[in-house]
């Protein structure tokens, strides 16, 4: 028999007037000029292993460095929760043990809570995850709470198979090679303190995203997503 190999991405679609309306939504969110009362902010989720070390490490020397056996064990998963605001080169990033409606719902009730606290009116980047919708503040709040939080937040949904139009997904790549993987983190706790610490010195020295494509861009370059009018 012969091997076959199967390489696996994302299939952009073909003639798709649902991903082409969302895809020009986000564009035309990204053109915007920076409007402090009207913050665009992305979303996006990463699940975590969390691992610890069987057998005691050995610290570095003068002449030796840190010695880490090979051996790990398994301490349960985490879920981070990165937003950012990219024209003013914010980020938030924050791990929960789960990632249902109500960790979502909480998590972005926290952002206005502490950042926003001014009645900006948030619009919000993010994919449609089904825990990802407007209901999960009823079921993470009081009505009066949740209507309240939904009254500042503008939603918006990236298309299904879109995923690089959510800025923050990149962060989030870009997180992971400069935070992550570095050390084995053990708890939540281990968690949040690096991926805080992460956010505070990006926050410090990075300016923000400048997304160069926009909808004329997209109407050239990517031409096989726009469905075929017969005219």
């Amino acid at each position: 028999m012969t091997n076959r190999h199967i390489a696996y991405w994302v299939i952009p679609p073909t003639g798709n007037a649902e991903f082409v309306a969302h895809m020009e939504d986000i564009l035309d969110l990204y053109a915007r000029a920076h409007d402090p009362m009207r913050p665009v902010v992305c979303m996006d989720e990463q699940p975590v292993q969390l691992i610890d070390d069987c057998h005691q490490t050995i610290p570095a020397t003068a002449t030796s460095p840190k010695r880490v056996d090979y051996e790990y064990k398994r301490m349960g998963t985490a879920s981070i929760f990165l937003f950012t605001e990219a024209l003013a080169g914010y980020r938030r990033a924050h791990a929960r043990p789960n990632r249902t409606k109500t960790d979502w719902a909480q998590e972005v009730a926290a952002l206005l809570d502490e950042r926003y606290t001014k009645g900006e009116i948030v619009t919000l980047v993010c994919d449609n995850l089904n825990t990802h919708t407007p209901g999960a503040f009823y079921e993470a709040f009081t009505p009066k709470q949740a209507r309240a939080y939904l009254e500042r937040l503008d939603i918006r949904y990236t298309p299904k198979h879109g995923s690089w139009l959510n800025i923050a997904e990149n962060e989030l790549s870009a997180m992971t090679r400069q935070c992550l993987g570095r050390e084995r983190i053990p708890t939540i706790e281990k968690l949040n303190s690096e991926i805080g610490a992460w956010a505070d010195n990006v926050n410090g020295k990075q300016k923000g995203v400048h997304w160069h494509m926009t909808i004329d861009h997209a109407r050239v370059k990517l031409t096989s997503l726009y469905p075929a009018l017969l005219l």
